[in-house]
């Protein structure tokens, strides 16, 4: 069966994140998305984990539903933790992802975890051991546990981060390099990207939305063919299964917010290029740049642009729904006019990913409005302008541009006569 599976989102209990994160408002949207496999997070923070326990309950396969309410989606246990520490010479901050089949693992781990930091801080708590000894801490407790680095590339908090990462897997975790089946892509870079690193054939490329409100889930997502259970999951990542793990959905990455570099400060948007030659600082205060995502690809990249291995995993780049209504209708995603057409295609086709994915363009242009109608088409043929993001700026994509400079020239030469 196919499984749409967005593994990695945080909790109402993490910072800066929508108090409507909790999985009965979760469980809802991930129906109207199309989502059938979605991540609790945040398993470590005592007043979440009992939450779970309450609304919860196993199915017998390492996978959850809600106790009291007649639901299909499923939910896997995870967590996201980060590490603060200091490796020769340097301050690293890295993200990594936590999945466990079992409340009793879970409890263990925040067991083990909860002398060596505050887990009631932050629904995402901080430690300042290294991250390769929390391989060894989970493993200990559980060989079924998975860890993967998350937003692998992003300047802050990760493993190859400009700022603060590393330039291999093996830098940092060591002698527990092995147990790295996957890499988390993050917005900012697809798979595409990470093709060019010839020391990442081996790991397997992971997609998710990194959620902080309902609206967001699967803004990324991996689609597998297989059981829905955490071994079958599990395997197909561990395994780089091409058979059961069919392709992720990715943002276009320049949409991500760290893919250029630049200084939001100023509001300067340099290309790697541009960087080098201002030796990376910032034209205009002469600070340093924020080093983007896609600088950093090609600082370690070992092949050139374009290339695709063997065994890669096939990806998709889409845009969310709502923001292809908005473009659409010229209003903010937000506004209730958009709400309401959203509503109402779902009402129509099915859920979100089925309007992006599957539906054929001939029932979709029968029953849709024209205008998003076409800007689905676009989409699916990568037919956008997109400003790439910087230095925690969104990129901005247009799905309509030629449009509007051809209104725009048409209504300058009106002026003219």
């Amino acid at each position: 069966m196919r499984i749409i599976a967005d593994l990695h989102i945080h909790s109402k209990y993490s910072r800066a994140t929508s108090k409507e994160m909790e999985v009965e408002a979760l469980a809802k949207w991930a129906k109207l998305k199309g989502i059938d496999l979605l991540a609790t997070a945040d398993f470590t923070h005592p007043a979440y984990f009992a939450e779970l326990k309450e609304k919860l309950k196993p199915c017998g396969n390492g996978l959850f539903v809600l106790k009291n309410e007649k639901t299909d989606i499923h939910f896997i246990l995870s967590t996201e933790l980060n590490n603060i520490y200091h490796q020769d010479g340097r301050l690293r901050k890295i993200h990594n992802i936590i999945f466990a089949p079992s409340f009793e693992i879970v409890e263990k781990i925040n067991k083990k975890l909860s002398p060596l930091g505050n887990l009631h801080s932050d629904g995402r708590p901080t430690f300042t051991f290294p991250a390769k000894d929390l391989i060894k801490i989970i493993l200990d407790i559980s060989e079924e546990c998975l860890v993967v680095p998350a937003h692998a590339w992003t300047p802050w908090f990760s493993i190859f981060g400009a700022n603060s990462g590393f330039d291999s897997i093996e830098e940092c975790f060591g002698e527990y390099s092995r147990y790295i089946f996957a890499l988390e892509t993050g917005l900012s870079s697809d798979p595409q990207m990470n093709w060019r690193l010839s020391k990442l054939d081996n790991i397997t490329l992971i997609s998710n939305s990194d959620a902080h409100s309902p609206s967001k889930l699967g803004r990324e997502a991996n689609v597998f063919d297989c059981e829905l259970s955490y071994d079958e999951i599990m395997g197909a990542i561990k395994n780089k299964d091409k058979k059961k793990f069919l392709f992720t959905i990715e943002f276009f990455p320049e949409e991500g917010k760290y893919h250029f570099d630049g200084h939001r400060n100023c509001g300067v948007l340099s290309s790697p290029s541009e960087t080098k030659k201002n030796k990376g600082l910032c034209p205009v205060c002469h600070r340093r740049l924020t080093v983007g995502v896609l600088n950093r690809v090609e600082k370690l990249a070992d092949r050139p642009k374009g290339f695709v291995p063997d065994n890669g995993i096939p990806y998709k780049n889409l845009i969310p729904l709502l923001e292809i209504i908005a473009e659409a209708l010229g209003q903010g995603t937000e506004t209730k006019g958009v709400e309401n057409e959203y509503k109402r295609m779902l009402q129509t086709f099915g859920n979100e990913f089925r309007i992006l994915l599957d539906l054929p363009s001939e029932e979709l242009s029968k029953k849709a409005p024209p205008r998003i109608a076409e800007g689905i088409k676009r989409v699916r043929e990568g037919n956008l302008k997109i400003v790439p993001g910087y230095d925690g700026v969104y990129g901005k994509i247009s799905i309509f541009e030629e449009e509007v400079k051809e209104k725009a020239s048409g209504e300058e030469q009106m002026e003219l006569f």
